[in-house]
């Protein structure tokens, strides 16, 4: 089997360049290039967030490549793990996102909520709290099923 060097999100939205706007303003990202077709329509774009990268494109019906918006929902989250989570979530929700599950501390040891994107994608925001063994995580979780 071949060595995987490298694992990259490629996120498919209804507007890249509009989304590339709202990563800048919401987490920071920086764009790195973008290829745009003569009639506007952006084909690959990069961009950084930390120190990962994310491509994007536009949606391309016409090849199955369709975005939440278009299906209906996303069925993956892109966790961020950050120094200051309060102020990572509250700048990411004036920058337009929704809140899908508010800031909670959370038995794993972090404090973390989750918000939709204006293109339909999930981040769940973290930021850490306390260190906890994977035992100790395993029985908070149990009781939690326990009420």
């Amino acid at each position: 089997m071949s060595e995987i060097h490298e694992v990259y999100p490629y996120l498919r939205v209804h507007s890249t360049e509009e989304a590339i706007d709202f990563y800048a303003r919401a987490f920071g990202a920086t764009e790195l290039f973008r290829l745009t077709e003569p009639s506007g329509r952006i084909g690959h774009a990069e961009i950084k967030i930390g120190p990962a990268t994310l491509m994007l494109s536009d949606e391309y019906p016409e090849h199955g490549i369709t975005g939440p918006r278009t299906v209906g929902g996303t069925t993956f989250s892109i966790h961020l793990h950050v120094d200051n989570v309060d102020q990572a979530f509250e700048r990411a929700v004036n920058a337009g996102a929704s809140v899908v599950r508010g800031l909670k501390d959370q038995f794993y040891g972090e404090r973390s909520g989750t918000v939709r994107d204006p293109f339909g994608h999930e981040w769940l925001l973290g930021g850490h709290i306390e260190d906890v063994s994977t035992a100790e995580m395993q029985r908070r979780y149990t009781q939690l099923f326990k009420g």
